[in-house]
């Protein structure tokens, strides 16, 4: 156990985010998400839930500042009346870490082509539907005191 370390995140992911970097892609999966078939890495966070393992995440990896949306949402599919209301949470914890960042949306099929050349899936026992996000790594900068 170390200190100010997430518990939810495991040792796994933890070598994972810091063998990331910069531009280096992260998908964290719904429980619907075929995790195992589209990951090159794949860690299982099954009991957990996808915002609980991104605020983790949001804080220890900075966004990349170097792209215009460092935050990509699954996208609803034309004709279903879902209301992801996941992607508010979402929305206010990535506004809380990383104020400038843009979220944007790709179609669903983009978004598993993006996830096979993402370094990892994360995949959780989210229930909530369309709650697959990916995020792209940016820069550590130290702040020298």
């Amino acid at each position: 156990m170390l200190k100010g370390i997430p518990s939810i995140l495991s040792p796994d992911l933890l070598k994972l985010l810091m063998e990331m970097g910069h531009g280096d892609e992260i998908v964290i999966a719904d429980g619907n998400f075929p995790s195992a078939s589209m990951a090159q890495r794949l860690v299982r966070l099954d009991g957990h839930s996808a915002d609980a393992v991104l605020q983790a995440i949001l804080k220890l990896m900075p966004l990349d500042t170097y792209v215009d949306e460092p935050v990509q949402l699954m996208a609803v599919t034309s004709g279903d009346p879902v209301v992801p209301t996941i992607w508010d949470t979402y929305r206010t914890m990535i506004a809380k870490e990383n104020p400038n960042a843009k979220i944007g949306c790709l179609e669903r099929f983009a978004f598993y082509e993006r996830a096979k050349h993402a370094y990892a899936v994360i995949a959780t026992g989210e229930t909530a539907l369309y709650a697959n996000i990916l995020l792209k790594k940016g820069v550590v900068v130290e702040r020298k005191e």
